[in-house]
């Protein structure tokens, strides 16, 4: 009989801050940008540069710590983390490992296993390295400075993940707090969230750790889920086959589908921390984190309470809608510009859902503004354009973000209102049709669609098809 195994995960997860210069100096973090040219002599590591600390840094570390239910640590410094690497250009990162800015916090994930908090080591600040480029054409290494130095929070969890689902469901649950703080755009394609997912297991019911193991170029959901079913396969079959599992760093490949070692962990790298000496301690006074605590956003759990209790939402599209901060800005910006929530929430739950799902896109990809989403409202509510004519409009809108009304208006799509124009329309497809007349007289109800598409036809789609139907039942009877 084979053995049970449990997996026991935790995470370190990277996050870049959305801060507009980096850590220690006042180049700019906007990513992309010609290699090198975001560098000064602090961030390319130029002997006799000093590093000053970026307040901003503190004020996002602090409130993503509040957000996750951390103490913040009212003293706090950062200390040197020394290592030789060819992206790191001081050969020492500055980072936190005696007094991290935050420590023993958590989270509540949700997964068809029920709820579960997921403990928080640990939050700390550090700077990020550079990176290194393989020119595999002219067989070298190049590296590109323009990322050193830019603002990291590393948040460290405890072994409290047993699946796949629930690191997914905590690092989701991460994303969105800091999403909706401003902290981050937490892009895992940009490398602006990053984790590194460490792995083992052991039978079912000891109390003993497993060997662990630490994966790494994890950079969406799909693969970190992957990746982990698959490491979780590999050191089953090791330990099954009596076989030692090593602790070592794996890397992920996500189109071959398996991992790789990239190097031992046996004897830990010895970093030979010891405090910045460029960088005085950090002092956050009782007034000041009270400043921060009290510009703390409201969060997805208050927000979808209140879609359902001030807008009348349903539970169902006020979840889905808060489950992107994106979709939530741009619904209560439009439901206040048109003052008509549930068709804003229609709108996104709808169409918006269905053109992002064909154009294989995210959310928080959306370009279009709250502004032509409730002109477009407005003109679908009041009858201007119907709802045919609206969808095409909207299609327009959500590509090119363009002001409805002047389209409506360019394009001549306005919804014939003339009664008379358009009762004389309904009684030409009546004479044009009689075939269709006498089955619907007959009791056949599908000829009435086919009159009212005739009468759509003629009028280019302009027509209310309501409208149309009445006209029809009044003359065919």
């Amino acid at each position: 009989m084979s053995k049970e195994y449990e997996t026991v995960i935790g995470l370190e997860v990277h996050v870049e801050l959305a801060t507009k210069t980096k850590i220690f100096c006042s180049c700019p973090t906007a990513f992309g940008g010609a290699p090198n040219t975001h560098t000064c002599p602090v961030c390319t590591g130029m002997p006799g540069s000093l590093p000053v600390l970026n307040k901003k840094v503190v004020e996002y570390a602090i409130a993503v710590g509040l957000a996750t239910n951390c103490s913040i640590t009212r003293r706090c410094k950062f200390d040197r983390k020394n290592y030789f690497y060819p992206d790191n250009p001081q050969n020492y990162q500055i980072s936190q490992l005696y007094l991290p800015i935050c420590r023993n916090g958590g989270v509540e994930i949700e997964t068809e296993g029920g709820k579960k908090t997921v403990g928080i080591h640990e939050i700390h600040m550090e700077e990020d390295a550079g990176k290194l480029i393989h020119d595999e054409w002219e067989d070298c290494s190049l590296v590109d400075f323009n990322r050193s130095g830019v603002p990291l929070i590393e948040i460290v969890s405890d072994p409290d993940m047993r699946s796949g689902e629930e690191v997914v469901a905590y690092l989701e649950k991460l994303r969105l707090i800091i999403q909706y703080l401003g902290a981050s755009d937490c892009k895992l394609n940009e490398g602006s969230m990053r984790a590194d997912v460490n792995l083992s297991v052991r039978e079912a019911g000891s109390g003993e750790m497993g060997t662990r193991t630490e994966m790494k170029n994890l950079n969406s959901f799909k693969a970190i889920a992957r990746a982990i079913e698959a490491e979780r396969a590999r050191q089953i079959d090791l330990l099954e086959e009596g076989k030692e599992v090593v602790q070592e760093t794996r890397r992920w490949d996500d189109e071959k589908g398996y991992s790789y070692a990239m190097r031992s962990k046996e004897d830990a790298q010895d970093y030979r921390y010891f405090p910045e000496p460029d960088l005085v301690p950090v002092s956050i006074s009782e007034e000041w984190l009270e400043e921060i605590r009290a510009r703390q956003p409201e969060f997805r759990t208050e927000k979808q309470k209140r879609y359902q209790e001030e807008y009348g939402l349903p539970a169902y599209d006020a979840e889905i809608i808060t489950g992107s901060k994106r979709l939530a800005d741009l619904f209560e910006a439009a439901a206040e510009l048109c003052g008509k929530p549930k068709k804003v929430s229609n709108w996104l739950m709808g169409e918006t859902m269905r053109l992002l799902k064909e154009r294989g896109m995210e959310p928080e990809e959306i370009r279009f503004s709250p502004v032509n989403l409730a002109k477009l409202v407005a003109l679908a509510e009041d009858g201007t354009v119907n709802s045919t004519v609206a969808k095409e409009v909207f299609a327009q809108v959500f590509d090119e973000d363009i002001d409805p009304e002047r389209y409506v208006e360019e394009h001549g799509l306005k919804t014939v209102n003339d009664e008379d124009a358009l009762r004389g329309t309904v009684e030409q497809a009546i004479r044009d049709n009689p075939q269709s007349v006498e089955d619907y007289r007959g009791g056949k109800e599908k000829a009435l669609g086919f009159l009212v598409g005739q009468v759509m036809k003629a009028t280019k789609g302009k027509a209310n098809p309501g409208r149309v139907n009445e006209l029809l039942k009044e003359l065919l009877s």
